[in-house]
């Protein structure tokens, strides 16, 4: 059997699961690269395997477009990122197409972009041809963000964050994947169509799904203390105490247009995602 030369990872999660759909609808023949083949999605022309980032693999031999979707947050995520770019290298993968994070640097503020950009580092200096797809944080986590009591805490101040919904990534990368020729070497910045402080999320939230909610800008030693009861190990509070001050510093601040100009549609405001 010949097998698909466009693998997509990610397609038991929400935005690779969008793409191998859209893809498959769109009569493209697909390899899903899957850590549970018992979790894929049945489509029409895709073939699935098994694959888990940093473990030796064989399910990228002929591969010529890999989508590589981030890994679940982890300790060891910028590992498993790096090995799997170089079994793509060296399984002759001609271009990644990779999911990032918006302002991705060494010294991100947000300790999980300084992984994004080790990752694209790593995919530039191996010769592969690429297209980073810089996502702001996701409008469809905004909700979950707030507390029982409807308040929305972090140390974010007045800081935006120009959050944009995963349904407006997959149609981007989509349209990314079925012309990679077109955007090689090419690093899109995806946001929603305004920045937004916390506090007007949360206005958002109250006056579209009528839940009464509120922001409260907590100190950096509130924000520590108010997730301690989780008793996450500390790479993990830092992301997540990480989330606000990145928005605080102005990291996630800056609307983009790159949504529109490679899929020809505004992408989706907060309200309109909640249903107004």
């Amino acid at each position: 059997m010949t097998l698909p030369t466009l693998a997509v990872t990610g397609s038991t999660g929400i935005v690779g699961g969008i793409v191998a759909t859209e893809l498959s609808d769109a009569g493209m023949p697909l390899r899903l690269l899957v850590r549970d083949p018992a979790r894929a999605p049945r489509l029409d022309r895709s073939v699935v395997m098994q694959n888990s980032y940093g473990e030796p693999t064989d399910a990228l031999d002929g591969v010529e477009v890999l989508f590589m979707v981030s890994a679940a947050e982890s300790e060891t995520r910028r590992d498993e990122h790096l090995a799997f770019v170089d079994a793509a290298a060296a399984a002759g993968v001609r271009h990644i197409v990779y999911t990032s994070f918006q302002g991705a640097a060494a010294d991100s503020v947000f300790t999980l972009g300084r992984d994004h950009f080790a990752t694209e580092q790593h995919i530039r200096a191996s010769g592969m041809t690429y297209t980073f797809l810089r996502d702001s944080f996701y409008l469809d986590f905004m909700p979950s963000m707030v507390g029982d009591d409807g308040i929305m805490r972090g140390p974010a101040g007045d800081g935006r964050v120009a959050i944009v919904a995963r349904a407006d990534v997959a149609r981007t990368v989509t349209r990314v994947l079925e012309n990679p020729e077109a955007h090689a070497n090419q690093t899109y910045t995806l946001t929603g169509p305004e920045a937004l402080t916390l506090t007007e999320v949360a206005a958002v939230i109250t006056d579209v799904t009528a839940r009464p909610t509120t922001f409260y800008d907590e100190s950096l030693d509130e924000a520590y203390a108010s997730r301690a009861s989780y008793n996450a190990p500390d790479w993990q509070v830092d992301a997540w105490v990480s989330t606000y001050t990145a928005i605080a510093a102005g990291e996630v601040a800056t609307v983009s247009d790159d949504v529109e100009r490679v899929t020809g549609r505004v992408p989706l405001t907060l309200a309109q995602f909640l249903g107004a």
